[in-house]
């Protein structure tokens, strides 16, 4: 006698394969735009590499606030989850991580999720069209059926790309093929390995050791043990790399894993019973992963194939659908065997786009890729892999999957003109901030409205009440200024002796970027022993609204006043060096590896990196009324926010029509503090809520009834869907100020109707 597993058959409009944060972002985001959504995940918790069960920060394009990307934090649903964490788990806790994506998913009645279940088997309708796949879970002893007409891969290793028979490569490719000066050779190795992180705790009392018997024997194995200390723990040790030497990372999976295995407890009989570590008597091993974080395995081949140059010329593309910004990130085959440094990261100036077609299958009509299997060579895979970024990916994959399955139409088809305007504008509304791409009010169901304010803040002076701030890395103040204006300002210094000090203007040579790489102009000032003010004026004009850099080289027997005001949409930067991301002041690639030469300048994390102090000659109109309604929801090229004069105690935004317009929703985009990267665990952060960011407010019709009241917001989004349509022809939006020294400032407010 033989018996069955119990059997399930599910029909749905998506089923993504993968919960990792791409394929949970993808589901959340589909799941809201209103499509039935399965998500399938072969582990018992989301998150993949970012989960309890790896313990690896989510990171993106701002890096570690290491690089030139200024306020490039992705947005969307990641972001969302970012802030949500910060707001719970600011300490960094992998297992409260765990909950809140757990939370977001089951909060959503669109998915059914289907934990510990993995993909095993697929069946076609015809060659180039995806039926339906099959799972297990080993936990129900349950086979499932899942049908659907769209499906999206977002299982890192590719599992449904790879049973549909869709092109695939695994390895690097020769620099010839596709012209990538940085494309490794045989001996640095053709793929990145995968990596496990242990933690550890101090328990109070002297804790014994004694490895298990396949533990490392002899930590000289390792060449770099000598970064080996006490006091690290998780994402410290992404270096204990292995497997990048195989020819199939995902065959060789459990092989690995027992040689990361070997090297972890190797490492930690090393700094347990090798008496170089005596304040590690009392501390004992807390947590060892059970799986390998994995960073590379399959690469699927799509339309469009993203490459080194698309990333360091930030090639624009008319079917951009997210951006990256991670350096190109290549690791030796060797892992931590290796004689060579862990890694090799070179850095464009900015960010850069990523085109609709790197997510689609050249052979399969009704499936999108998401997460790091996305259409890339290994050497544009060193920056599009990592997790903030395939999230942001995934949020793409999932509404061109919706309109796929809502319309009836193959992958291929949504690249159409109106399918691809559609696409980005929904993108756009959900806070994904395509480069170069505002929400389109024409594309709305609501007109563009009037905005009137109560006030607006006037950018006059930045007040001299911080601390003076050594000039030994120099300083700049990002500022959006005017075209055609000369702007005169005056500073507070402090000089240990007499000295020069040398001041500049700089812009950007590319529109949009952060990189101050052309000065304007240069001026050298005396400076004598003590305190002082000095008054400069630069000849120097913008040829249009843009970002500029107010510079002040180093000198170390200077000091310069900085302010304890903080505004959205200008920061002060600093030529500081920041090890974890190769930044060391500035890029110098050796010659022929196609990557370019340019200084880094990098914001300080709060409590520290204040704004310089300035006063300047003519006010800088940073917060026009006009950005409310300008379809940017971030800075770029000028603030694109809204802010209320400090002197207002009831500061108000009020949207008039012409006509009557009918609004069952309305959108509030707040400042989270872009800039600030979120590291989602291990590493902690100065606060729970952005300082920046609107915590009150209410919302008006046009007879002063309040439609919605709001406390204690911390998050950038604010979606309000009304009970019963509005139809009017104004709405009044009162805020309060977040703190006595940061005004209350919004960036967009969108008010929509979807039942048209």
């Amino acid at each position: 006698m033989t018996r069955k597993n119990y059997k399930v058959e599910m029909k749905t409009d998506i089923v993504i394969v993968g919960g990792g944060l791409a394929g949970t972002c993808a589901a959340i985001t589909a799941a809201r735009a209103g499509s039935k959504v399965v998500l399938v995940q072969d582990r018992p918790v989301l998150g993949g590499n970012s989960s309890s069960e790896v313990r690896l920060w989510i990171l993106g394009a701002t890096s570690h606030m290491g690089n030139n990307n200024r306020w490039a934090r992705e947005g969307g649903v990641v972001d969302e989850i970012l802030v949500e964490n910060l707001f719970r788990n600011r300490e960094g806790n992998a297992v409260i991580f765990d909950t809140i994506l757990l939370e977001k998913v089951s909060n959503e009645a669109n998915i059914t999720l289907l934990l510990n279940t993995a993909v095993h088997e697929l069946s076609k309708k015809d060659e180039s069209t995806i039926e339906s796949v099959k799972a297990f879970c080993s936990q129900t002893s349950t086979d499932y059926c899942l049908k659907a007409p769209a499906f999206i891969d977002s299982s890192g290793d590719g599992v449904v790309g790879f049973l549909a028979g869709a092109p695939f490569r695994m390895g690097a490719e020769s620099k010839e093929e596709f012209g990538e000066l940085f494309a490794p050779d045989e001996a640095y190795g053709k793929m990145l390995g995968h990596t496990i992180y242990f933690y550890t705790k101090d328990t109070g009392k002297p804790v014994k050791y004694l490895a298990p018997s396949y533990a490392l024997k002899d930590i000289r194995q390792i060449p770099r043990y000598k970064n080996i200390n006490s006091n690290m723990n998780g994402c410290n040790f992404w270096w204990f790399e292995y497997g990048g030497r195989e020819e199939d990372t995902i065959k060789t999976t459990e092989e690995i894993k027992w040689e990361l295995w070997k090297v972890v407890y190797g490492a930690w009989d090393y700094i347990k019973n090798s008496g170089k570590f005596p304040d590690a008597e009392n501390m004992t091993l807390e947590w060892v992963g059970m799986i390998p974080g994995k960073r590379e395995s399959r690469r699927f081949e799509g339309e469009y194939m993203l490459k080194q140059q698309d990333i360091i010329e930030q090639k624009q593309f008319d079917d951009a659908v997210a951006y990256g910004g991670w350096a190109i990130d290549l690791h030796p085959g060797d892992g931590v065997y290796s004689k060579l440094p862990g890694c090799s990261q070179w850095h464009s100036k900015g960010i850069y786009q990523i085109p609709f077609r790197a997510l689609t299958s050249t052979s399969i009509k009704n499936l999108l890729f998401a997460g790091r299997i996305i259409s890339a060579t290994h050497v544009a895979f060193g920056s599009t892999r990592v997790m903030a970024t395939s999230a942001h990916v995934a949020q793409a994959s999932a509404l061109a999957a919706k309109m796929c399955a809502d319309k009836s139409i193959a992958v291929k088809e949504v690249l159409k003109k109106a399918n691809m305007n559609h696409l980005q504008q929904k993108l756009s509304i959900n806070g994904q901030s395509i480069p170069h791409l505002p929400i389109d009010y024409a594309e709305l169901s609501v007109e563009k409205p009037t905005v009137r304010t109560s006030s607006t803040y006037e950018l006059k002076k930045l007040p001299f009440d911080g601390d003076f701030v050594s000039l030994v890395e120099g300083i700049t103040q990002l500022l959006p200024l005017e075209g055609g204006k000369k702007y005169g300002f005056r500073i507070l210094v402090k000089s240990e002796n007499e000295s020069l000090l040398k001041i500049q203007l700089r812009k950007s040579l590319k529109t949009g970027n952060y990189t101050p790489d052309e000065i304007l102009e240069e001026m050298e000032l005396s400076v004598a022993k003590g305190k002082q003010y000095l008054s400069f004026t630069f000849d120097a004009v913008l040829e249009s609204d843009q970002y500029a850099f107010l510079t002040i080289l180093p000198n170390k027997h200077v000091n310069v006043m900085s302010s304890e005001q903080r505004l959205s949409g200008t920061l002060s930067l600093f030529q500081k060096m920041n090890k974890a991301v190769s930044n060391h002041g500035a890029q110098m690639p050796p010659e022929g590896i196609g990557v370019e030469s340019f200084e880094f300048w990098t914001p300080k994390r709060r409590p520290d990196g204040k704004n310089l102090a300035f006063e300047v000659s003519e006010p800088i109109q940073l917060f026009s009324n006009d950005n409310i309604s300008n379809g940017y929801v971030r800075p770029y090229l000028k603030t694109n926010a809204w802010a209320a004069s400090l002197s207002d105690k009831n500061p108000e935004v009020k949207l008039s029509w012409k006509k009557p317009q009918k609004i069952d929703e309305i959108r509030l985009f707040f400042d989270t503090d872009y800039d600030h990267p979120m590291e989602s665990v291990l590493m902690g952060h100065p606060e729970d809520v952005i300082p920046f960011c609107v915590r009150n407010y209410s919302i008006l019709d046009q007879d002063n009834n309040e439609l919605f009241i709001k406390k204690d917001n911390y998050q950038t989004i604010n979606t309000i869907k009304l009970e019963q349509p509005l139809k009017c022809t104004e709405l009044k939006f009162r805020f309060e100020h977040p703190s006595s020294s940061v005004p209350a400032t919004v960036f967009e407010i969108l008010c929509l109707n979807n039942s048209n």
